[in-house]
Formats: structure tokens, C-alpha cells, sequence
């Protein structure tokens, strides 16, 4: 049975499975703390996760989504979007990814219905301390995609900050 939930505390106990989509530390750190870290599990096996961020102006953005190598392509990564979409939905009004122009990823961003707005030139260049390789391509620049939450599902949308 998949289930999906929050991380409130020792958010770096999910490090090892966070580089899966973003290969440097200190990067995931800069994100985790003000982060919210969802994690997949079928049944009691963690299979995958995500952080997404308050970025201001009613834009949430998603910041990692890391899927196990021996759970991918099984439709996990998209069943962890779209529960991000329904319960953010009431709360902001886009979601935003960035990723390398990769065969891995752009596509799959594409068929989860994000749309392209933006390049970041050389982002992998001048914000990593090694060369980040996907398919044998180097990554340099960053695509910046986003997509509209749907209003149908405001009803259940929460804010961002922790309830108490």
C-alpha cells in the first residue's frame, strides 16, 4: 500500500535518497531546513521523496523529487506530484521546478503537465563543485518549468508553514 508523509524532524536521514535528485549536499541543505520534506513508502519500504519550498508570491516550488533506481519508472515520482498539487492547491496558485536539460528529466516534468518559462544559463556550472553528467551529456544550464494548480481542488489546500 502506498502512503505519503510529511518529515517534520531528522530531515538529513533522507540525505542519502535526496542526492538521488540533487547530487550535492550543500545544496540540499540550503533548501531542507526551510523546506518541507514529503517521503513515498510502498508499504514500509521508503521509495521516494520530495522537498518543496514557499518561494513568495503564491508559487511553491519543487525543489528535489527523488525516486529509489529500483522503484523508478513505476509511476511513483508523478503519484508523489500530484499529491503535492492537491494538498497545495488551496495555497498557491503555481508550482515551479528547475532541472538540467536532460532526456531524464525534462520529459518527465513535461508529462506531468509543466510547462516551460525559463532558462538559467550555466546554473550546473556556477552553482556546483563538480560536473553533473546525465545520459553522458553535461548538465550546464538550468530549464525552469512551472504549472497552474487547478483550482477544482482548492477546497483541500493548506498553507505553508507547520501547524503547531
Amino acid at each position: 500500500m502506498i502512503s505519503i508523509e510529511e518529515i517534520k524532524a531528522e530531515k538529513t536521514d533522507f540525505i542519502e535518497l535526496l542526492l538521488i535528485g540533487d547530487e550535492q549536499e550543500e545544496m540540499i541543505v540550503k533548501y531542507l531546513d526551510r523546506g518541507r520534506l514529503f517521503v513515498l513508502k510502498n508499504d514500509a519500504a521508503v521509495c521516494a521523496a520530495c522537498v518543496v519550498t514557499d518561494e513568495g508570491d503564491f508559487t511553491l516550488e519543487l525543489k528535489n523529487i527523488a525516486v529509489y533506481p529500483q522503484f523508478q519508472r513505476q509511476g511513483l515520482g508523478r503519484i508523489m506530484i500530484d499529491y503535492i498539487e492537491r494538498k497545495f492547491a488551496g495555497a498557491f496558485l503555481r508550482i515551479t521546478a528547475g532541472t538540467g536539460d536532460s532526456p531524464l528529466t525534462v520529459p518527465f516534468y513535461e508529462k506531468c503537465g509543466f510547462r516551460r518559462y525559463s532558462v538559467i544559463r550555466n546554473f550546473f556550472i556556477d552553482n556546483y563543485d563538480h560536473p553533473i553528467i546525465e545520459e553522458g551529456v553535461r548538465l550546464c544550464d538550468m530549464i525552469c518549468f512551472e504549472k497552474e494548480l487547478s483550482s477544482d481542488d482548492r477546497s483541500d489546500g493548506e498553507g505553508f508553514a507547520e501547524t503547531r
